[in-house]
């Protein structure tokens, strides 16, 4: 397989040793099995189709379920679905460049090396530190309702701590644990994942489709009769830009590309299969919550409103049940984001970009151990900080602006046409689909609040800082 990074003939340097341009003295080769350096073995591939899928259903899965459906119902009616299909159609514009540059470079670092290779360092460190940053605030955000899915969930049960509860401490245990878990074996933390997405899947397609009989008049019950399109066509594309956030997170498949068996074939099938999967999650979702209780009742629950959903069609073993799911679908994003988060990081610092130390890998159990404390460590304080909500939004914005550069960055590869570039998978439409990518991702900037988008610019500006005074002389291997 064709790779940037392909070994030189010439004797390799030491392997503590940084070339003075900044180029690493360990890149090497991939293949099937691991992705290999001239100084050894890297990272060994254990991550399969199942695995990957699970990553990027896991990153997905959750808000668009857990907290859009009575928020785009009061936006757009029952029409919200389709606002839910229009944002996977914008997804698979993005994951269809991302699968092609991922075939053709897999390797740890996802959007980070795709940019890097094809746009060079400065946009490479941009993108990956805000990536890096983006996860850690994502994965705090998911903590924090993790801990408030399981303190509802047990006063579901009976059990009340009053106030808000141990949402805090929950969050910091559950964070501590999914960080020496991604420590102890990458194989680990995927089996987890796998476990995670499994059950959550479990659940949801059983509510669901109990959802969508009782919808049809199966057991006796009769849809709420409702307008298709209540406000119009419009309110149908800005909902479409609300809820395009449930589906950032198919691109960390990507972030773990080095670990990814048999790349060229689970890859693309990874990415494509989970937008899928999750955009049919959703659609079908706002379906059974709009015949439940029509858009005006459902948006009057708020962020709550599949819960009331659940209670409505199932009884108090319904709402238990969709919390658990929560609990689950939280669990599985803060796990995938951690170990993402840490891939980003680790491919920096390979490239000179990051003091070297953070892409050490652990001689007894293969992983980056020093990048994982990098991610895990700042999410558990952010946690403990509190005030995540906003963070999250950030760390959309840092999305889809690297969603927007690896659209760019495979036109640019595509009419360079360096040697190297020879992908398994080749994106079709081109350059529609890229171009049409670009435009969505980028546009979709204008629509997010104000706040969120200085702090997102200034990250970016802060990680520009970095990359000129820390490593403006590094020459990446196999950019343009």
């Amino acid at each position: 397989m064709s790779d940037p990074a392909e070994p030189t003939p010439e004797p390799s340097p030491p392997a503590d040793e940084v070339t003075e341009e900044g180029i690493h003295p360990e890149e090497g080769e991939t293949t099937d099995e691991a992705t290999v350096h001239e100084g050894g073995v890297e990272l060994e591939r254990t991550i399969g189709l199942g695995g990957g899928i699970a990553i990027g259903v896991g990153t997905m899965i959750g808000a668009g379920i857990f907290v859009f459906p009575g928020l785009a119902a009061g936006e757009a009616g029952p029409a919200a679905a389709l606002s839910f299909a229009i944002g996977a159609v914008i997804a698979l514009l993005v994951a269809l460049p991302t699968a092609e540059l991922a075939t053709a470079m897999p390797r740890s670092g996802g959007g980070y090396y795709f940019v890097s290779r094809a746009m060079g360092a400065a946009f490479g460190a941009v993108v990956g530190l805000s990536v890096w940053l983006g996860l850690v605030f994502a994965s705090a955000f998911y903590l924090v309702g993790f801990g408030q899915y399981a303190v509802a969930t047990l006063a579901e049960v009976g059990v009340s701590f009053g106030g808000i509860g141990p949402v805090t401490p929950l969050a910091l245990v559950f964070g501590a644990l999914l960080t020496t878990v991604s420590i102890t074996g990458t194989e680990n933390a995927a089996k987890f994942q796998n476990a995670v997405v499994g059950l959550l899947i479990v659940v949801l397609v059983g509510f669901l489709t109990y959802g969508v009989f009782d919808a049809l008049g199966v057991f006796g019950r009769e849809s709420a009769p409702e307008t298709f399109l209540p406000f119009g066509p419009f309110p149908v594309i800005t909902t479409a830009a609300l809820v395009f956030t449930s589906y950032l997170g198919f691109a960390q498949v990507a972030t773990v590309a080095g670990e990814i068996k048999s790349p060229s074939r689970n890859l693309p099938l990874a990415m494509v299969g989970s937008v899928v999967a999750v955009g049919a999650l959703y659609v079908v979702t706002i379906f059974v919550a709009t015949s439940a209780f029509g858009s005006a009742r459902l948006a009057a629950f708020g962020e709550t409103a599949i819960v009331a959903v659940a209670r409505e069609l199932l009884g108090n073993a319904g709402a238990v049940a969709i919390l658990l799911a929560g609990l689950l679908a939280t669990v599985s994003s803060a796990n995938a984001s951690i170990l993402s988060s840490s891939r980003a990081l680790y491919a920096l610092s390979r490239d000179a970009l990051v003091p070297r130390r953070a892409s050490e890998v652990n001689l007894r159990w293969g992983t980056p151990h020093v990048a994982l404390l990098l991610a895990g460590g700042p999410v558990l304080l952010l946690v403990a900080i509190g005030r995540v909500e906003v963070l999250a939004e950030v760390a959309s914005f840092l999305h889809l602006v690297m969603y927007g550069l690896i659209c760019v960055a495979l036109i640019r590869l595509r009419r360079s046409d360096p040697e190297w570039y020879d992908p398994s998978f080749t994106v079709p439409g081109y350059p529609l689909v890229p171009v049409l990518g670009a435009i969505a991702s980028f546009g979709l900037l204008a629509f997010m609040q104000p706040l969120s988008q200085v702090v997102g610019v200034s990250i970016m500006v802060g990680a520009g800082v970095w990359y000129q005074v820390y490593a403006s002389d590094v020459q990446l291997r196999g950019a343009l």
